[in-house]
């Protein structure tokens, strides 16, 4: 069985794997994981020409790879994974995206659905007071702490006095990415950043209250904490306007270094150096202090929701119980050691709109968590479910998994269906409390403007991915 999408034609494998053979100039094959009815959405727009394009990246292995929620993004699919040689491969800022380190974090808690629902105006009403959001607005962190912030991440929240020491060990790479260099940076991704460090931003952010609504894998749901009935915090957000401009100043000095290495791709929007040159490695410094930006900035917002979840309920923050289940980023390139023919090879392992996933056993993962995988998470769309998934062994896409639901209507044609009124009032029947940033731009993220998120996270379990760990159910959102 085949399918069409744009030029390209895709052969299913499996069922749930659909392949693109090498063609042109491609150096190795395109590979989607979706079912028939997401191949069906995705093949709408032009991602899968996106996954092509990747395929003709110098020093790819393997194949390049898509998530079920994948759709269409700058260079690189949202959704799309690309790992290369470091020793004769390059680094694309395509590959990451402009928001840096954009990822998900989860706070577990003491309280049940019947607490909060006895309680939610006054949550609401804090998480509202406390979270700032919207396009370009906002910061709870002093413009003091930013170049401490961009060396050590999350580490430097906690000496600032957000957070609790404690919640290093539940963050990927521990919240702090090596090598940063702050003068990697220029003044304006500075300036940028210094206002908006504690903050949500705008689109698909959200910090959203969520009910353990099933468990399907009790002994990881113990190990992370979580139970049927447990109210949770969901937070994604990311680097702000410093990580778009960082990834906007480097664009350009690839884009102007390409010739002198003899790197021609398929599409501008693929800019590319080899991953040990000058370039290549001032872009990945940049962006380790930009994600160092982004751990800090969810590390400081998780300290806000436990200060609004304790003065809601007249207690201390440490009575909340929102103790960390995990932080991890979808929008990175990480140099990784993988089994490549047998040979641990050193590989850029870039993921965009694509979620590290760990298996068992994994030397990188916290000692508890190691036993049965690594946290996965991935938030629905606002209205809809969200699951916390484990990574396996043996993930055939160099350990990475779906990050979200993947959009499949436009911000402008969700627009045009319904008002962000109707879509507040819509939630708010549906027993959802709603505190906006702007009631004008909700129907942009409407739930009909996302893939069906657990069909995303059964294709993930089906393809070996990621396994189901939990079901989360929305009961509150503050909406950037």
């Amino acid at each position: 069985m085949s399918a069409e999408a744009g030029g390209v034609e895709l052969v299913r494998k499996s069922d749930v794997v659909w392949e693109l053979p090498v063609s042109g100039d491609m150096r190795v094959p395109g590979r989607i994981f979706a079912s028939g009815r997401l191949i069906d959405a995705i093949t709408q727009d032009r991602a899968a020409d996106q996954v092509a394009n990747v395929a003709h990246l110098p020093g790819i292995v393997e194949a390049s790879f898509a998530m079920p929620d994948i759709h269409w993004g700058y260079g690189f699919p949202i959704g799309g994974v690309a790992a290369t040689r470091v020793a004769d491969g390059v680094v694309s800022p395509g590959g990451v995206g402009f928001d840096i380190c954009c990822g998900v974090r989860l706070l577990a808690s003491k309280f049940t659905e019947e607490d909060f629902a006895g309680n939610r105006d006054q949550v609401m009403a804090e998480l509202d007071r406390r979270i700032p959001r919207g396009i370009g607005k906002g910061a709870i962190a002093p413009r003091a702490i930013l170049k401490d912030v961009l060396r050590r991440g999350a580490a430097a929240a906690v000496a600032a006095g957000y957070g609790w020491d404690a919640d290093l060990e539940r963050c990927e790479e521990r919240g702090t990415s090596d090598g940063a260099e702050v003068d990697a940076m220029t003044d304006r991704a500075l300036t940028r950043g210094g206002d908006q460090l504690g903050s949500l931003g705008a689109g698909n952010h959200f910090l959203e209250v969520q009910a353990v609504d099933r468990v399907l894998d009790p002994t990881a749901a113990r190990v992370f904490g979580l139970e049927e009935g447990m109210v949770v915090v969901m937070i994604h957000c990311g680097s702000r306007g410093l990580g778009h401009q960082t990834c906007t100043d480097q664009l350009k000095l690839m884009g102007n270094a390409m010739n002198r290495y003899g790197i021609a791709v398929p599409d501008r929007q693929l800019a590319s150096v080899p991953v040990t040159s000058t370039e290549g490695r001032s872009y990945l410094a940049a962006m380790a202090a930009s994600a160092n930006f982004a751990w800090a900035n969810r590390h400081i917002l998780a300290h806000e929701a436990r200060e609004a979840f304790a003065r809601a309920f007249g207690i201390a923050p440490r009575s909340t119980g929102m103790d960390l289940v995990y932080d991890v980023a979808h929008n990175l390139a990480k140099l990784e050691t993988h089994d490549l023919d047998g040979v641990a090879t050193e590989l850029c392992v870039h993921r965009k709109g694509a979620t590290r996933a760990f298996g068992p056993g994994h030397a990188d993962l916290p000692d508890d968590v190691r036993q049965v995988g690594q946290p996965v998470l991935i938030p629905g769309s606002m209205g809809t479910a969200s699951w916390v998934l484990r990574g396996v062994a043996a993930n055939p896409a160099f350990a990475s998994a779906a990050h979200g639901a993947g959009r499949v209507m436009s911000r402008k044609k969700a627009k045009a269906h319904s008002s962000g009124s109707e879509v507040r009032r819509a939630l708010e029947d549906a027993g959802i409390a709603v505190r906006p940033g702007s009631v004008k731009l909700l129907s942009e993220e409407a739930p009909y403007a996302y893939k069906d998120v657990d069909e995303v996270a059964d294709v993930c379990e089906r393809a070996g991915l990621a396994a189901r760990v939990a079901r989360l159910r929305p009961l509150g959102v503050v909406k950037g």
